[in-house]
């Protein structure tokens, strides 16, 4: 048994790796490509083992799965050769943590979904300002009426249905409202890649991913890049069907003593038109919203 955990977990290990070194170009890395016609995307495996200076016969066993337990020193290596950032460097040292345990440790439990009731007091008193609590698989907990409401078409949907992974893919709205939809969906899944990677067998994430895979082929090319770094932008622009285009400020807060959970809040500049736009859309929010800070069953 801990065999076969050791070898999926150098697995994981291995598919970064793959992504990685694929999707990085050798001029990016400072090589100089030949004439001809290169058969392989990206940089090839014998070119990376130079550049980290490893054996070729020791990188093709890391990236196959077969070699699970690389030293710091390779990992940083391996992490210079591909330019990784801060982010991505991370994540490697977490995989190959994983994968150099010889026993399987148990399953984290699963993150709690209940919404504590001092936090749907804080998600009024943010009004007009919307704001919502979400799950680390991005799942809509809690909500002031402007949280919901900006999500255009969120609310047509069953509230367990209501996650903002599953909305940017799946609700025909989402493109709409996004006017850099492409930007945001990257962002969304290198957020859930780089989670599903240091929990691969969590169910949350597994059944979410698993939906989204069959039925978006814009989230099936996004997750075989297993990119990590998510660029998430300070400033969101809205579409919005009912208050027009509005420019908003994001932010996300950690919620103290339940992990997993985030605060997401957009905040507009008092007596512009775009907190206008808020004050007016937490005012003509539809009647199943207006009672704030729901919490799915």
């Amino acid at each position: 048994m801990a065999s076969q955990s050791a070898n999926s977990e150098g697995a994981e290990l291995g598919r970064f790796l793959r992504a990685r070194r694929t999707q990085t170009s050798p001029e990016h890395v400072g090589l100089t490509v030949g004439a001809g016609i290169r058969r392989t995307p990206g940089l090839r495996r014998e070119e990376l083992a130079t550049l980290a200076g490893i054996s070729i016969d020791y990188y093709v066993r890391l990236e196959r799965g077969k070699e699970t337990r690389p030293s710091p020193a390779v990992l940083d290596s391996l992490a210079r050769a591909l330019r990784m950032d801060d982010q991505e460097h991370q994540h490697l040292r977490e995989l190959a943590a994983r994968a150099a345990r010889y026993t399987p440790e148990p399953p984290p439990p699963v993150p709690s979904r209940t919404v504590r009731p001092h936090l749907k007091l804080l998600l009024e008193s943010l009004r007009p300002n919307p704001a919502y609590v979400i799950s680390r698989s991005m799942d809509m907990l809690a909500w002031n009426p402007g949280g919901l409401a900006l999500y255009a078409g969120l609310d047509d949907w069953p509230v367990a249905q209501r996650n903002l992974a599953r909305y940017l893919f799946l609700h025909p709205a989402a493109r709409q409202l996004f006017t850099d939809w492409d930007r945001q969906i990257t962002a969304c899944v290198a957020r859930l890649r780089a989670i599903a990677g240091t929990a691969p067998d969590a169910p949350d994430l597994t059944n979410l991913v698993g939906e989204l895979l069959l039925k978006s082929p814009d989230f099936a090319g996004l997750w075989e890049r297993y990119e990590v770094t998510g660029r998430k932008p300070a400033h969101k622009t809205f579409q919005h069907p009912q208050v027009g285009t509005v420019t908003l400020t994001s932010q996300s807060l950690h919620v103290e003593g339940t992990p997993g959970q985030r605060i997401g809040v957009y905040t507009a500049e008092p007596g512009t038109p775009d907190h206008d736009a808020l004050l007016l859309l937490d005012m003509t929010a539809p009647a199943t919203t207006q009672n704030t800070a729901h919490q799915p069953s």
